[in-house]
């Protein structure tokens, strides 16, 4: 490891630390209930008052950059941890618009790989109601865990960019007929059902080790995935042949040089799969005869909390028919 990729984990486990710092306060004013009520109210009030002292430091500090250097304002943005406290005391200069906006960008690299896009097309209700109501563009049928995975990236991104946004609708454009609004409620319900679903987050540090056009695998959580680096972006996979069924474990990608032509291969069937296109097939096969074709089962991967991560589908118990 170089002493720029340990400075790289080492502002990761720091930005790991104070993001988790809501849950340890939480921790000790439940703890402080044990002193009766009295001592919680007056737990309560202490850390009100320590954030408003803040709160209005904060405030103090944007208004002087914005003053005297709008540049550095710009770069305060752009650090997450910043960013996020800003959110909480009302101080983010972008409109709810903006940052949703900004945030899908953010994740659109992944979002094409499935051959999608999304965009919003407004903001609506009032401030303890707001709704986002994005639309989906483009295919996202490169594979059947394709709609999960872009769905969950997607509503990530947004709650973590305007977490006053209280839901997400998606319009989606039928031929010959008015746009239909499905209630996020019932759009992303099925995240946690069926044999896609994922579960939660899962931090992958090493991930940010993986060199252009190497293949690594790894054990997250119990499960077994590998992930490639094509240039400056990364994408993980269940760790399954979609032709044979075993582990890729040992897969190289071939043509390393051409980026849009990276190409994986099983090393016991020699199945060929489109790393940067969803993990689709390039050789027609299929899964037990099925009509669909073979492809690879897509992690989503994004920056979570200054820290790499994967979104990693719940256990699936296989069963033969």
């Amino acid at each position: 490891m170089t002493p720029s990729g340990s400075s790289h984990q080492d502002a990761s486990a720091s930005d790991a630390q104070w993001r988790s710092a809501g849950d340890r306060i939480q921790a000790l004013l439940d703890a402080s209930a044990s002193g009766g009520t009295v001592a919680r109210e007056r737990a309560e009030r202490l850390v009100r008052e320590v954030t408003d002292l803040y709160g209005a430091g904060l405030e103090r500090l944007m208004r002087l950059a914005a003053r005297s250097a709008p540049e550095v304002v710009d770069a305060l943005l752009a650090d997450d941890l910043v960013a996020s406290l800003l959110l909480i005391h009302g101080l983010h200069p972008h409109s709810v618009q903006r940052r949703i906006t900004d945030a899908l960008d953010t994740v659109r690299p992944y979002l094409g790989s499935h051959g999608g896009d999304v965009h919003l097309l407004d903001v609506v209700g009032g401030p303890e109601n707001r709704i986002a109501r994005l639309q989906f563009s483009g295919s996202c049928k490169s594979c059947p865990s394709s709609a999960v995975t872009l769905e969950l990236t997607v509503e990530d991104a947004v709650r973590a960019a305007a977490p006053e946004i209280s839901s997400i609708e998606v319009v989606v454009p039928q031929q010959e007929s008015s746009p239909t609004t499905i209630p996020a409620e019932s759009l992303w319900s099925h995240l946690h059902t069926g044999p896609h679903a994922p579960g939660r987050w899962h931090p992958v540090p090493a991930l940010a080790a993986l060199t252009p056009g190497e293949v690594g695998g790894f054990q997250v959580a119990g499960v077994a995935v590998f992930a490639c680096r094509i240039g400056d972006d990364l994408y993980a996979y269940l760790d399954r042949c979609g032709c044979c069924g075993e582990s890729l474990a040992g897969a190289v990608l071939h043509r390393r040089m051409a980026t849009a032509d990276a190409v994986l291969r099983c090393p016991r069937c020699h199945a060929h799969f489109d790393v940067v296109h969803a993990g689709a097939s390039i050789d027609g096969a299929t899964v037990n005869s099925s009509a669909n074709s073979a492809h690879l089962d897509p992690i989503p991967v994004l920056m979570r909390d200054g820290v790499l991560a994967m979104a990693l589908p719940r256990p699936v118990t296989e069963s033969v028919a």
